[in-house]
């Protein structure tokens, strides 16, 4: 299995919408994917619970995991969640990822 872990922080407003506003329509976006997606077997997504500005905290994370690095590779490319990234980028100014093999 691969987890895909991505650490994001979020611009204190974007779209017309506060930096919460953001992260907590982020986060309903991305739990939908699963749904529409069927490499993606789950997502768990977080919003920090502490609104801090130390540059080492990220507010907002994602935990995906597929079976396989293919199935990674096709749910980066899936149009729904190409669509959510479009949102994404207009909301985020720094984005961290890790992808790893888990047993």
């Amino acid at each position: 299995m691969i987890k895909h872990i991505v650490l994001w922080k979020l611009k204190d407003e974007a779209e017309g919408r506060s930096k919460i506003e953001n992260a907590h329509l982020m986060k309903t976006k991305l739990e939908a994917l699963p749904l529409m997606i069927s490499e993606l077997n789950s997502v768990e997504v977080g919003v920090n619970i502490f609104d801090n500005k130390e540059a080492s905290t990220c507010d907002l994370v994602l935990i995906a995991e597929c079976d396989n690095e293919e199935n990674l590779g096709k749910y980066a490319l899936h149009p729904e969640h190409k669509k959510v990234v479009e949102f994404i980028v207009k909301v985020t100014c720094e984005r961290r990822v890790v992808d790893y093999l888990s047993r």
